[in-house]
């Protein structure tokens, strides 16, 4: 599938801002023979007093802005185009739960997506003992990994209410699950944390997600948002297999990805310090528009 993707997201304050940086992740990431980048650009309004490109850790986009001065309201804005596909067939012999562990020590590499960085406690991510539990009464050792990371997710959607009035950013996972409210986020860091307990490598995908309106209702410019779903390492044949709890589904060519890691600290879209004064107000709207192709 070919996008054009376009996010927007601003800040105004009560008061003349002075200076300030702030790092994004807010471009799509370029994954062979998955998802590739045709375009992409990311504007600043006011303009940056200096900005710097670069690639973390994990291979994701970073932009380091900084402001010596910001008056009223601060915006960024992406347009990018990308062409994304479904994931490949999955493995004939797939790993079974009760030999992951052996898998795993077997991985050699300290490479960005070797499971050893997404196993153990994050800084989002930490042991809870009911969301453990919920794990183990879900699971079973004699079956292969992806059935047991699909069941974690499908219970996991089945059980726990999406409702963005219930947590906000900050909330724990551990907090959210007692609920059994939340949104994206909250449904992405319970499931990490779920599988974690199981012994599953697991980690934070976040990115943009195209929804489809109603039978017979248009579709509503900037209705789309930032979404997050759970990325699992399902064995060495496997690989790593994307799961959206949130929505009790496999990722599949209307998932476009931005960025990964442990959790959402380490993807957040926006991060770093602005000096203020009186209120500040923020909004966020995502358009995910499918292109159709010429033959």
């Amino acid at each position: 599938m070919l996008y054009d993707i376009s996010l927007r997201i601003s800040y105004s304050f009560g008061e003349f801002t002075a200076s300030g940086s702030q790092i994004l992740r807010v471009l799509p990431r370029e994954l062979p023979g998955i998802q590739r980048v045709i375009a992409s650009h990311l504007d600043f309004q006011p303009r940056a007093t200096a900005r710097v490109d670069g690639i973390d850790f994990f291979g994701n986009a970073t932009v380091n802005a900084s402001y010596r001065y910001v008056q009223h309201e601060l915006c960024f804005t992406v347009h990018a185009r990308v062409r994304r596909s479904d994931a490949g067939a999955q493995p004939d012999m797939p790993t079974r739960l009760g030999a992951l562990a052996d898998e795993i020590a077997s991985y050699r590499g300290l490479d960005a997506y070797s499971p050893h960085h997404f196993i153990g406690q994050s800084q989002r991510i930490r042991r809870d003992n009911a969301i453990a539990a919920y794990a183990h009464a879900i699971s079973r050792r004699d079956l292969p990994v992806l059935e047991n990371v699909i069941a974690i997710s499908n219970a996991l959607h089945r059980d726990i209410a999406f409702d963005p009035e219930a947590t906000d950013v900050k909330t724990p996972a551990g907090v959210a699950f007692a609920h059994r409210k939340g949104v994206c986020q909250d449904f992405t860091h319970i499931m990490i944390t779920a599988l974690r307990a199981m012994g599953i490598p697991a980690g934070y995908v976040s990115g943009f997600l195209r929804t489809i309106p109603p039978e017979g209702q248009p579709r509503l410019e900037g209705a789309d948002a930032m979404h997050a779903w759970v990325m699992a390492w399902c064995g060495t044949e496997a690989g790593w297999i994307e799961i959206d709890p949130t929505n009790g589904i496999t990722v599949g060519s209307d998932h476009i990805v931005v960025a990964i890691g442990r959790d959402y600290n380490d993807v957040a879209p926006v991060s770093g310090i602005l000096k203020t004064a009186g209120s500040q107000k923020t909004e966020q709207a995502v358009d995910v528009i499918a292109v159709t192709e010429r033959t």
